[in-house]
């Protein structure tokens, strides 16, 4: 496959028109270059026309039931900087949850909006949701669900914008993501299953160092294998940070909890202790190693000042590429009619409508 800063021109991209994005394994490694690409040539137009009116009139509505920084604030400006028009909703100010039915919720938004973003705890009332949809629904990031009594996981959390974010950065920065060699080191919920999952569907070779409450499931690494099988690639995981992060090309890592009330929180931060990312780890990484985080992070727990603030780090790079990445998103899922009347639009019009 070619890497997607070296295409001389942009795919046909109606074919995206109309489709959810709730997971990237939806969609194969040649799609999801083709909506990195998308992002590329719309970040590359922004520098000199950050307004590009192709979703003039279209509307996107965001379902939040937690708070978000970088998800809220890149979904609304990217939609701004399309022309378009973003309505941020929260639970109790509409009829979700209980109130209505979620499939009801849907329909109705379905009516008013071109497209909707949801972040929801549950991933099952995603899947709900998008059946009852009638317009392309994006996955704005699900936690894991447990067992509350035995804390098994029931239901994988994920966030492939995020993920998908970070494969855009790689390849900016290093024009492939075939064959290179990432490493996820600590917890692994929720974007961290996503990016393994990504980035193996992606040609990389995928390493794994994770403390015990947050493993790496055997359903993830079932979907990453059968990723680096077409490939040729590989997932190693290990109990050890050195181990994984030994010659790696990224390193990523996640905050380690969210709950603040949670009673498990101490113990777990003591087992999570170990995996935190420091420059004595990143001193095994490849010398040319990035570091990326998808934020927020806890400094001086699950990564200290010296190596996010280092010349490694990659992370207001990610942080940035968020916006472009879903604008790209945007514009493939919901689509255009005609072609715009600005000839600086005019590449990724007709690829839109081809």
């Amino acid at each position: 496959m070619t890497p997607s800063n070296t295409r001389p021109n942009l795919p046909a991209l109606a074919k995206y028109r109309g489709r959810h994005y709730l997971d990237d394994q939806d969609y194969s490694a040649e799609e999801l270059l083709e909506l990195i690409d998308l992002a590329v040539r719309l970040k590359a137009l922004w520098r000199t026309r950050p307004f590009t009116p192709f979703l003039l009139g279209k509307s996107l509505a965001m379902i939040f039931d937690q708070g978000s920084t970088r998800t809220r604030v890149s979904f609304e400006t990217g939609m701004y900087e399309l022309g378009g028009h973003a309505l941020y909703l929260r639970p109790g100010e509409i009829h979700l949850p209980g109130k209505e039915s979620v499939g009801d919720t849907a329909r109705a938004l379905s009516v008013f909006n071109n497209a909707i973003e949801m972040r929801y705890c549950d991933p099952r009332v995603l899947t709900e949701f998008a059946a009852g949809a009638e317009v392309p629904v994006i996955n704005g990031m699900v936690l894991t669900v447990r067992d509350p009594q035995t804390g098994k996981i029931l239901v994988h959390g994920s966030h492939p914008a995020q993920s998908m974010t970070d494969a855009m950065t790689v390849m900016e920065k290093r024009g492939r993501i075939e064959g290179l060699t990432i490493a996820w080191v600590g917890v692994a919920e929720d974007v961290g299953w996503s990016d393994v999952l990504t980035f193996s569907r992606l040609g990389a070779n995928v390493r794994v160092a994770a403390p015990k409450h947050s493993p790496l499931t055997d359903d993830v690494c079932r979907k990453v294998r059968a990723n680096c099988d077409k490939w040729g690639t590989s997932l190693h995981v290990t109990d050890d940070p050195v181990d994984a992060v030994t010659t790696a090309d990224v390193v990523f890592t996640q905050m380690w909890w969210w709950d603040e009330d949670d009673a498990e929180k101490e113990r777990y931060m003591t087992l999570s202790q170990p995996f935190q990312v420091n420059e004595d780890l990143m001193r095994h990484a490849a010398p040319d190693a990035m570091f990326m985080h998808c934020l927020p992070a806890q400094r001086g727990q699950e990564v200290t000042d010296a190596v996010i603030d280092s010349p490694a780090s990659v992370v207001w790079d990610e942080a940035e590429n968020r916006k472009h990445f879903q604008k790209g998103l945007l514009l493939a899922l919901i689509g255009i009619d005609d072609l715009p009347a600005d000839p600086d639009l005019h590449e990724i019009g007709r690829a839109l409508l081809s």
